[in-house]
């Protein structure tokens, strides 16, 4: 537990002292989901039945801004090496990684996410809904993201091949994600939407900090 804690504390750390990485993933957040609002005006009913999608979509985009840089600068300075030859568990400080990135990527956008719905005009009930599915959600497109990350370190052009790598493994989270919302909105049930998102959740948690792991190892040898 030491040593997830302090690679936590290391990676908060070293993005907080660059912190354009963290606020242009906000500010692409904020951006893109006020555009929508200005563009389409005053027509509270279609506002409202957009609203999911939109601010799913773009919490989806802005989480992928900072997952190329997960391992990318550890790669090039020989930290990931040094991971590889600690009495750590890599597995454990690959988790440490990966849970910086959702402090940094994933938690901003949950607390940002009400005011923006606020455009919208999304009821407090509909706000909590989706408040509730990203707390789910995000961290579900960090631990994806991960895998991602450490299968295109180190490769040319990484950046493409990362998007086309997670965002078809991103379409099940945004589907439920954004369903639980729009569930609410018709007067149906939510549990199933919310109990597939904690399904995944608990998934990815039990397999992608593995899989990363092994990844690391591959690109490091």
């Amino acid at each position: 537990m030491n040593a997830l804690f302090a690679m936590v504390h290391r990676d908060v750390l070293l993005v907080m002292r660059r912190k354009s990485e963290v606020f242009t993933a906000l500010f692409f957040f904020v951006i893109v989901t006020s555009l929508f609002p200005l563009g389409i005006g005053a027509e509270t009913n279609l506002l409202r039945k957009i609203a999911p999608g939109v601010l799913w979509v773009a919490a989806l985009l802005s989480t992928m801004l900072g997952l190329q840089r997960m391992f990318a600068n550890d790669y090039l300075d020989g930290t990931l090496e040094q991971m590889g030859l600690s009495p750590s568990p890599l597995v454990v400080l690959v988790s440490g990684k990966i849970i910086a990135h959702w402090i940094v990527s994933g938690l901003p956008l949950i607390v940002l996410a009400p005011v923006i719905g606020i455009q919208f005009d999304l009821s407090a009930q509909a706000l909590g809904i989706l408040m509730l599915t990203l707390l789910v959600g995000t961290p579900i497109l960090s631990l994806i993201g991960a895998i991602g990350a450490a299968l295109t370190v180190g490769v040319r052009g990484g950046g493409v091949l990362l998007s086309l790598l997670i965002l078809p493994l991103y379409i099940p989270v945004l589907i439920f994600g954004a369903g639980a919302v729009y569930a609410y909105d018709a007067g149906l049930g939510i549990e199933g939407h919310l109990s597939l998102l904690a399904a995944l959740l608990i998934f990815s948690l039990l397999g992608a900090p593995w899989v990363t792991s092994a990844a690391i190892r591959i690109a490091t040898e």
